[in-house]
C-alpha cells in the first residue's frame, strides 16, 4: 500500500486497498439511499393516515440531525484511535440499522412501536454516516501521494455511485417485476435486507486495511488537544466557512438528484416509477464512469476550476432542468444526466478538497462535525422541503432555493487556495 509521495514517475494504484476502503462507504450510501427511493412504498407500513409519506420523510430528516453528533464523536474517535477502527464501527451501525428496518413489523402488528423502532434505527444510521464520510475521506487522502490525491479521492464516489446504481437498478427491477400492491406489502423490504447482508462483506474487507502513516505519526498530538472542536473554529475559521459553503451545494445536489426527485417525480409530477428508476440508473452509471477521469484532471489542472464549473453551471441550469421533471423517459434522462454529470466535477475530488482544509490531528473531527452539520441542515430536509412545496403547488421554489445555494457556493469556492500536488498538513 502506498503511504507517501512517490520517488519515481511510476506508480501503481493500490486498487485492493482503495476498494476495501471505499466499499464500506458504498454500503453506507446504499442503505441511506434506498430509504428515500422506496419511501413511497413503505410509508404506510409504519405511519397511519394521509401524512404517512410526510412522516416517513420527517424521520429521514430527523436522522440527519444525528449526523453532526456522529461526525463529532466518531471523527474524534478516528483522530484518537485510528481511521480503520472507526470505519469498522460505522459500517456495523449502518448495516445493523438496515437489517432492523427490513424485518421490522408494521404499525398494524405492533402499533406505535413500529415508527419508534424505525426512528431509532435511523438515528443509528445517521450517527454512522456522520462518522463514515469524514473517516473514509481522511483515509483515502492520507494514503495518497500528493500528486495523485485526486485519483485516490475519486474512489470514494465511485463506490457511492456504484451503491446508488445498485439501489436504483434494484428499484427498476422490483417495480417492473412486482405490482404496486406487492411492493407496498413486502417488496420494499428486500433492498433493506440485502443492505444488511452486504454490510457483513464490507466489515470483512475493512479488516484487511492498514492504518495510515499520517495517523500513526500524529496520534500523540491528537491526544494532547483540549477542546478540539473549538480549536477548529479558533485556528481554522476560514476552513470551516469554506467547508460549509461548498458542502451546502454538494448535499443539495446529492439529495435532489439521488433522493428527492424520485418520490417527487412519481407522486407530484405523475412520472412512471419504472421510467424514473431507469433514467436514474443510466445517469448514475455515467456518474460512476466520470469519477476517475475527473480525479485525474484535478491532479493535472487543479481542484478549483472543476469546483467553479460545477457551482456556476448548477446555478444557471437547475431551474430550467426542473421544468423537465414530468412523464417521459427522455425528459427524465436529460434531468438526471446533466444534473449528475455536473455534480461529478465536485464528487470526484471531495475527499481531497475536504482533507486539505485541516491538519491530521483535527481532520476527522473537523470534517465530521462541520460537514455533517451542513448536511443535516440542507440535505436532510431536502425531500421534506420539496414535498412540502409541492403540496402547496410551489414546486419551482425549491429549485430556486438550490440555484441560490449554488451561487453562494460559487463565491465561497473562489476563496479556496489551489491545493493540487501539495502535502497534507
Amino acid at each position: 500500500m502506498v503511504q507517501g509521495p512517490e520517488k519515481t514517475d511510476e506508480h501503481r494504484l493500490p486498487v485492493r486497498t482503495l476498494v476495501a476502503a471505499s466499499i464500506g462507504n458504498a454500503i453506507e450510501w446504499y442503505d441511506w439511499t434506498i430509504y428515500t427511493a422506496f419511501s413511497v412504498y413503505f410509508a404506510s407500513a409504519f405511519f397511519p393516515g394521509e401524512f404517512a409519506l410526510i412522516n416517513t420523510l420527517a424521520t429521514f430528516a430527523l436522522a440527519f440531525f444525528f449526523r453532526p453528533l456522529g461526525g463529532w464523536v466518531l471523527g474524534r474517535f478516528a483522530d484518537l484511535r485510528g481511521r480503520k477502527t472507526a470505519m469498522l464501527l460505522t459500517i456495523t451501525l449502518m448495516a445493523g440499522g438496515s437489517m432492523i428496518i427490513g424485518i421490522l413489523p408494521s404499525y398494524e402488528s405492533i402499533g406505535w412501536f413500529a415508527p419508534l423502532l424505525l426512528v431509532l434505527a435511523r438515528i443509528g444510521q445517521g450517527m454512522s454516516l456522520g462518522g463514515e464520510v469524514s473517516n473514509a475521506s481522511a483515509y483515502l487522502a492520507e494514503i495518497a501521494p500528493p500528486a495523485r490525491r485526486g485519483r485516490y479521492s475519486s474512489f470514494f464516489y465511485i463506490s457511492t455511485g456504484s451503491a446508488v446504481l445498485v439501489g436504483s437498478v434494484l428499484g427498476f427491477v422490483l417495480s417492473s417485476a412486482l405490482s404496486e400492491e406487492a411492493l407496498s406489502s413486502y417488496g420494499w423490504r428486500i433492498p433493506f435486507v440485502i443492505g444488511g447482508l452486504l454490510g457483513l462483506l464490507g466489515m470483512w474487507l475493512r479488516t484487511t486495511l492498514a492504518e495510515t502513516e499520517q495517523f500513526e505519526e500524529n496520534k500523540t498530538k491528537a491526544e494532547q488537544l483540549k477542546n478540539p472542536l473549538w480549536l477548529t473554529l479558533r485556528h481554522h475559521p476560514k476552513a470551516v466557512g469554506q467547508l460549509v459553503g461548498f458542502t451546502m451545494l454538494s448535499t443539495l445536489c446529492y439529495y435532489t438528484f439521488f433522493s428527492a426527485l424520485t418520490p417527487f417525480a412519481v407522486e407530484t409530477r405523475g412520472a412512471d416509477a419504472t421510467d424514473v428508476f431507469l433514467a436514474l440508473s443510466i445517469a448514475t452509471a455515467l456518474f460512476v464512469v466520470l469519477q476517475y477521469p475527473l480525479g485525474v484532471l484535478s491532479d493535472r489542472y487543479g481542484r478549483k476550476p472543476q469546483l467553479l464549473i460545477w457551482s456556476g453551471a448548477t446555478a444557471i441550469l437547475v431551474v430550467p432542468l426542473s421544468t423537465l421533471v414530468r412523464p417521459g423517459l427522455g425528459n427524465l434522462l436529460v434531468v438526471f444526466v446533466i444534473g449528475l454529470g455536473l455534480y461529478t466535477a465536485m464528487t470526484s475530488i471531495a475527499p481531497a478538497v475536504m482533507s486539505e482544509l485541516f491538519p491530521t490531528e483535527l481532520r476527522g473531527l473537523g470534517i465530521g462535525a462541520w460537514y455533517n452539520l451542513t448536511v443535516a441542515i440542507f440535505g436532510g430536509t431536502a425531500p421534506l422541503v420539496i414535498q412540502g412545496f409541492a403540496r402547496l403547488d410551489l414546486a419551482s421554489v425549491y429549485f430556486w432555493y438550490v440555484a441560490v445555494g449554488a451561487a453562494v457556493a460559487f463565491f465561497v469556492i473562489r476563496t479556496l487556495p489551489e491545493t493540487r500536488a501539495t502535502e497534507l498538513r
